[in-house]
């Protein structure tokens, strides 16, 4: 689940093999769209594509229709085929085609002999009628922005902002503004699966993807199969509280890496942001690192312990001793898309922001939201101050947020729900929360920072995913893992 700082929240190299078949023009019922065929094409060293209609609206189906692109790669070990497994890396606005291409790194080669892996861009995501709402200038303003609110110039900067992207995303989206939440997308997966011609469906959802796991668990719970939750979103909590415990998670997080690289101190990062505001540092192109994008390179390198700690151990090097932001503009871009010539190359913020908007509804008033800013930055006083604003463009959005089903006591089929316990992403307690409202779920935790728990060097935590995957059947009681001993030591090195 992206970090949304101050007032926010691989493009395929083959894009000719998603060149669209013509539709012919008609009025489309749910009984035509259950009966469409995946016509599945090569489109990328052994990857097959196709893709499929969805209505943009399920309660009044018509010609009204958006294309969702899909990608497979086909089980290496036909004869021991288990079915189809659709993966979600999460986001929201995070592509799944380019998370199946990757699956190499994700999932072990037991779980690519059986499963066929599947992914889908959701609507509006990527290659799925993508949005877009700002110009590349306009999300640099966007994202670029002083993200915490110090003062009344501040404010009505980020006011700005988010006017700038509520109207802009109503402009681009037209009659469909509505129609692109995490509860269209579960009704879309349900299409998907009755086209795969699957009796159940199989999946990984990553951190917001298991938010969309949880919602097709609610509606389509006799055709839930083998679901694994990783870095898990609990539903039932607020927006406030979600960007609280957020803060507080990336606080958390960042004094882990203080305490392994004690060359620096939480108090000179806070000089250094509160300096950004000001005197910001200036690459060669003489853009300037503003505390916005400084403070989102510092998140975006604490999701990733293994990796990000030493990015960012280099980057802060660079900028405090050296004058030089290059490290932060690296991460920062990185993490937003945004190529060395100034174009973003995928449009997550905005489908981002306009997913978010309809998901979740946040009754507060402006006067509240600054009640509560005070709060945030007692409680996290590095991140809090640029989380208590986030959520701001959706003051002025201009569509409703859809209404949720129940997601408390919820029976399904046997699903897996995996929390690590310093994710400062989706904090642990949302993994907790998430299994007391799943019934027939088993949480797996894993002890150690950074987002997410598969794949992040704990052998205790692979094995149990890959067998609940192969056989179905998970762990008899919840289990606590560790990191392996021989990865321990380079999560701190």
């Amino acid at each position: 689940m992206r970090i949304k700082v101050g007032v926010i929240s691989l493009a395929l190299a083959l894009l000719g093999s998603f060149s669209s078949p013509v539709f012919a023009t008609q009025n489309w019922t749910l009984a035509t769209l259950q009966s469409q065929t995946l016509n599945w094409k090569p489109c990328d060293n052994g990857f097959q594509c196709a893709q499929f209609k969805v209505p943009v609206d399920y309660s009044h189906i018509d010609s009204n229709t958006i294309t969702i692109q899909v990608i497979k790669h086909v089980a290496n070990d036909p004869a021991k085929r288990i079915g189809s497994l659709i993966m979600n890396p999460g986001g929201p606005g995070g592509s799944a085609i380019q998370y199946v291409m990757s699956a190499d790194y994700i999932v072990s080669k037991s779980i690519e002999d059986v499963y066929d892996l599947i992914g889908f861009d959701p609507r509006g995501v990527n290659l799925s009628d993508p949005i877009r709402c700002l110009t590349d200038k306009q999300e640099d303003f966007f994202l670029g922005g002083d993200g915490s609110v110090q003062n009344a110039a501040d404010k009505n900067s980020a006011i700005a902002a988010a006017k700038l992207m509520a109207t802009s995303c109503a402009k681009a989206a037209g009659s469909k503004l509505g129609h692109y939440s995490t509860l269209d997308s579960a009704r879309d997966m349900e299409l998907l699966r009755i086209l795969l011609k699957e009796p159940k469906l199989n999946y990984i959802g990553k951190s917001y993807g298991t938010f969309l796991g949880t919602l097709y668990a609610a509606l389509y719970p006799k055709t839930t199969g083998r679901i694994v939750l990783d870095g898990a979103v609990d539903p039932n909590v607020s927006v406030r509280d979600q960007n609280l415990a957020q803060a507080v998670g990336f606080d958390t997080a960042l004094k882990s890496f203080v305490a392994a690289n004690p060359q620096y101190s939480i108090k000179e990062i806070q000089d250094f942001l509160q300096m950004s505001r000001t005197k910001p540092l200036l690459s060669i192109q003489l853009r300037p690192l503003s505390e916005s994008l400084a403070v989102t390179a510092i998140a975006a390198s604490l999701y990733d312990p293994s990796s990000g700690w030493q990015d960012l151990k280099y980057a802060l090097s660079a900028a405090l001793n050296h004058k030089n932001p290059n490290g932060l503009f690296a991460l920062v871009d990185s993490y937003n898309n945004r190529d060395v010539s100034g174009h973003y190359t995928s449009n997550q913020t905005d489908i981002a922001e306009i997913i978010s908007c309809l998901d979740f509804s946040d009754p507060r008033t402006m006067a509240q939201v600054d009640a509560d800013a005070k709060n945030f930055s007692a409680a996290a006083p590095i991140f809090g101050p640029y989380l208590a604003y986030s959520g701001l463009p959706c003051m002025y959005w201009q569509a409703k947020p859809v209404v949720e089903p129940n997601l408390t006591h919820l029976a399904t089929n046997p699903l897996l729900i995996i929390g690590t316990t310093r994710d400062p992403a989706t904090p642990y307690k949302w993994a907790q929360g998430l299994h007391k409202d799943l019934l027939n779920s088993t949480l797996i935790t894993l002890n150690g920072d950074g987002h997410t728990g598969a794949n992040r060097g704990s052998s205790c935590v692979d094995n149990a995913m890959n067998s609940y995957l192969l056989t179905g059947k998970p762990p008899v009681h919840d289990i606590t893992c560790d990191t392996d001993a021989a990865l321990a030591g380079a999560v701190t090195a």
